[in-house]
């Protein structure tokens, strides 16, 4: 399968940031892909620096005006297409949902993000409620996307779930940067962890995994920090964790990237993981913590 990814420095132009993904995803439709990810909240600026009700002003329903407007996009370019919005459920209830297109425009199926964050210049608490429709892949005409968000890309258990639920990837749209008060080791550090778990979300579920980042600087509307610059290098993994194609860690960047889906099998044989799981012995994992 040919996957194409798009890595955008948003503007505050909401229509100007969509209009752009849209002739981004024509182009790498035309160069042959099939599934297209696009990065975490992409309409717009990443406005979880501050904490400010009337942001909830952008919410908005699924389906609703951007699931029309990137429904006709997927079905003009006959694609597969992996969103990322901010949902309005219900008054005073929202979610951080992805939604996946089919080539028709339909709606394939939604994942609200589960584990929210809650640090400095990310206070997705204030926004987001934790998804409710657990880890479930989402069938599709190119085959089951293991839809999964941003902070989400940090839990093993997230992955295996969606492995053991049948998912032929792992996809993680996001927006992940370094906030303007980390040392340069720490953010070097920090860019080195982001890749190496996800990596080993490959390896251990002999999935590939897809992972779509943000790219370039975006200030803190407060001014209580220096402001978040996004580090990009989306990337796409092999089953074995192998980097098939990495993006820029300054500039906006797309590409496709063929994945050959039918080697889970051969290197699930190879590496039985799965065989040899003591799924007798992992009971205390639903524990918060074990004494």
């Amino acid at each position: 399968m040919k996957i194409g990814i798009i890595q955008q420095h948003n503007t505050p132009d909401i229509e100007d940031n969509k209009r752009r993904l849209a002739d981004k995803i024509r182009s790498l439709a035309k160069q042959g892909a099939e599934l297209i990810v696009l990065q975490e909240l992409h309409n717009g600026l990443y406005f979880c620096q501050e904490e400010n009700v009337d942001t909830f002003d952008l919410a908005e329903p699924i389906p609703g005006p951007s699931t029309d407007f990137f429904g006709k996009i997927a079905k003009e370019c006959q694609v597969v297409l992996v969103t990322s919005l901010f949902e309005r459920r219900a008054p005073g209830l929202y979610h951080n949902t992805g939604v996946v297109l089919e080539k028709d425009g339909s709606i394939a199926g939604t994942y609200r993000k589960m584990h929210i964050p809650d640090d400095p210049a990310y206070y997705e608490k204030f926004y987001f409620t934790p998804g409710d429709q657990g880890f479930e892949p989402i069938d599709t005409s190119v085959g089951r996307l293991g839809l999964l968000i941003c902070w989400d890309q940090w839990y093993p258990e997230a992955a295996r779930l969606m492995a053991m639920s049948g998912a032929d990837l792992l996809i993680y749209p996001t927006a992940i940067g370094t906030e303007s008060t980390d040392s340069r080791d720490e953010q070097e550090r920090q860019l080195d962890a982001w890749r190496t778990i996800q990596r080993g979300h490959a390896v251990a579920n002999n999935l590939p995994v897809v992972a779509v980042n943000r790219v370039g600087y975006e200030p803190d509307p407060t001014n209580m920090t220096g402001g978040i610059t996004f580090w990009g290098n989306s990337f796409v993994a092999g089953q074995q964790g192998e980097i098939l194609a990495e993006l820029s860690r300054e500039e906006e960047q797309e590409c496709v990237v063929e994945v050959d889906l039918q080697r889970t099998e051969y290197v699930r044989r190879w590496w039985p993981f799965f065989r040899d799981r003591r799924i007798d012995q992992y009971g205390d994992l639903v524990k918060r913590f074990r004494q």
